[in-house]
């Protein structure tokens, strides 16, 4: 329920072209991302297995990642992380290592097959992007 003693903010115009530019942005989100899907499955991996693979090798700062890490990059619940990290273990595509200094804590690493898989990927994905970027381009400059 709303508290009717606070002054409600106006809302602002929206125009047209807003809606426009907030569909275009949309569709292209979604073009890539049915792309991505695309590419996953023919590599033999599901879409989340690759994100999850992107998530590891792409970790902001290079460090090691935990599953609580990748569960918050793939905005997901933790156990939802460990059963994804037991499939890409059984794949053989992820090992798990204990931490030396903290054995409480294990750590993800890719294997060489998942790193030589998606380095295939990514290069799909990069020329995809940069198919894409133009376009993303003038829609955000439109600001």
């Amino acid at each position: 329920m709303s508290d009717m003693s606070q002054p409600q903010k106006p809302r602002p115009a929206i125009s047209q072209a807003d809606y426009q530019r907030l569909s275009e942005f949309r569709y292209l989100i979604r073009r890539f991302l049915e792309f991505s899907q695309i590419q996953a499955e023919g590599a033999g991996l599901t879409p989340r297995q690759h994100q999850a693979l992107l998530a590891i090798k792409g970790f902001p700062g290079g460090g090691p990642v935990t599953v609580g890490d990748l569960a918050e990059r793939l905005r997901t619940r933790h156990h939802s992380a460990v059963e994804l990290v037991n499939r890409l273990c059984e794949a053989g595509l992820v090992a798990r290592n204990q931490d030396k200094d903290d054995h409480r804590r294990v750590l993800l690493q890719l294997t060489g097959r998942a790193d030589d898989c998606l380095a295939e990927l990514s290069a799909a994905h990069l020329d995809e992007l940069s198919r894409i970027e133009p376009m993303l381009r003038r829609l955000l400059d439109r600001a």
